[in-house]
């Protein structure tokens, strides 16, 4: 079997990886950072995320569904199925509402990159 440096792909199932409590919601890590990969994608299901920010992590939300707000420094946006939402590193972060979004963080390490603020 190939190790994930010598893998040409990798799938992942959510359904096959539980879920667990994060500073965003509960999550699901679908690409992680030992999987060598240029980024880590997780799934998470959000409903009242802690106000953090990322040192040097950059994110992209997909909202797959639900709808709720977003906070990043001093704006507020709505969220709602199919918004993108690009957040930098150092940018002050949360969401709240009843969502569930695909985030693209790069380059990867992101669970060693979360300082709350909340």
């Amino acid at each position: 079997m190939a190790t994930p440096a010598q893998a040409k792909f990798i799938r992942r199932d959510p359904a096959e990886i539980a879920p667990w409590t994060e500073t965003c919601g509960q999550i699901r890590l679908l690409i992680e950072e030992k999987d060598q990969a240029a980024g880590e994608v997780c799934e998470v299901e959000i409903t009242d995320a802690k106000l953090h920010y990322h040192e040097r992590t950059d994110e992209f939300y997909y909202v797959i569904d639900g709808h709720g707000r977003m906070r990043l420094d001093d704006e507020e946006i709505e969220l709602h199925k199919g918004v993108v939402v690009y957040v930098p590193r150092g940018v002050k972060h949360k969401a709240w509402g009843k969502l569930k979004a695909l985030i693209v963080c790069v380059p990867r390490g992101v669970l060693n990159d979360v300082h709350e603020l909340e």
